[in-house]
């Protein structure tokens, strides 16, 4: 392992930092190793980080932690998964508070083209199960990756139907990832590796405390394209995923219950303010974020109309070329270009017809 990821661990644990310090500190400094050493003047001026702040990170001597748990990461063939590495879950950059270092056991890519996140209720009905089961098979076909939280109910319910149809899924984990919680899920976790994964942002020997769930459905909102909620409380972390998932303007999803029924009131107070589309199957989904096949018999545009294009519209189009469909910030990523550069290319692009915008801020290639 790297020297830097010495620094990168040290970082996560230095009192008073958070992901949004971190980060902030990253992009000033460059990587984790430079924050440690920048003089203590230069961190006391730098913006939102101040004396308290400097005095933590030039007092920080826990180095011995970090050195365990590269030694954990090492033995246990883990990932770790820095935000500025290629391989970190891009669509989380667009979240302010995304995790500053993960850590990851698995097969599945982490950025393939959809990812649908599930969550729901710990004490599911037959009704709940059965739904959710349904949803994941009518996504089968579609080369979808499965995300949920690994929990009781419909979590697990989630995970073993992506597994049964053969759909990569991922386990966000409150813990470390030297065990498992619920135990119960122990052998599902296995199966989950081989096709899928699990991923934290926590260390080895952290606990499943209950300050880490909130921090753990941050991750599940905003890793996704989209969320669906099947059976939730009004108070339930369902309900908080659905909003994170929301402030992270990512489409929400939930299935109607019965007024009367309890495991559905969050759902339902989710589509009563419009905080949510109903729907009743994976279909629905599909079709909301227009990710049916499209028909084949449709002719494609002429592509002499490219040689109008303007540079940054002819790049645009190339990166488009290459994918099925991109999200707004893959497409910053991937052209290179200002995020108002890469604006005024798509707009003019979806003027004349040749992209489409797809909810959730995706584009692809017109038909």
């Amino acid at each position: 392992m790297s020297n830097d990821l010495l620094y990168r661990i040290a970082l996560t644990l230095v009192p008073n930092i958070g992901d949004v310090h971190a980060k902030a500190l990253v992009n000033r400094y460059g990587n984790a190793e430079a924050v440690f050493k920048a003089k203590r003047k230069d961190l006391e001026n730098m913006e939102g980080i101040g004396t308290v702040r400097a005095n933590s990170i030039k007092s920080f001597q826990n180095f011995t932690s970090s050195e365990a748990e590269i030694k954990f990461i090492e033995q246990y063939k883990i990932l770790p998964l820095f935000i500025t590495d290629k391989n970190y879950p891009q669509r989380l950059l667009n979240c302010y508070d995304s995790p500053l270092l993960l850590y990851y056991r698995g097969t599945a890519d982490l950025n393939t083209s959809k990812i649908v996140s599930i969550v729901g209720t710990r004490n599911n009905s037959e009704y709940g199960k059965t739904v959710c089961e349904k949803i994941v098979e009518d996504l089968t076909n579609e080369n979808i990756l499965i995300v949920s939280g690994l929990a009781y109910g419909i979590d697990t319910i989630a995970h073993k139907a992506a597994l049964k149809n053969n759909l990569p899924t991922i386990g966000l984990l409150a813990h470390g990832l030297d065990r498992i919680y619920p135990p119960q899920n122990k052998i599902l976790a296995k199966q989950m590796i081989e096709n899928g994964g699990l991923l934290t942002e926590f260390l080895s020997q952290t606990n499943p405390d209950k300050q880490n769930f909130p921090k753990r459905n941050r991750i599940v909102a905003g890793m996704c394209d989209c969320l669906v909620v099947i059976e939730s409380g009004k108070k339930g972390g369902a309900l908080i995923t659905a909003e994170l998932a929301n402030g992270y303007n990512k489409d929400v999803f939930a299935i109607p219950g019965k007024t009367t029924d309890t495991k559905s009131e969050g759902c339902n107070y989710l589509i009563k303010n419009n905080k949510a589309s109903l729907i009743s199957n994976g279909d629905d989904v599909l079709e909301m974020m227009n990710w049916k096949p499209a028909n084949k018999a449709i002719h494609k545009k002429q592509r002499e109309l490219f040689i109008e294009l303007t540079v940054d519209e002819k790049t645009v189009v190339d990166i488009l070329h290459q994918h099925d469909s991109l999200q707004i910030d893959q497409l910053y990523l991937k052209t290179g270009l200002s995020s108002s550069a890469t604006a005024a290319a798509l707009l003019m692009l979806e003027m004349n017809g040749i992209i489409d915008s797809l909810p959730g801020k995706v584009y692809k290639m017109s038909i």
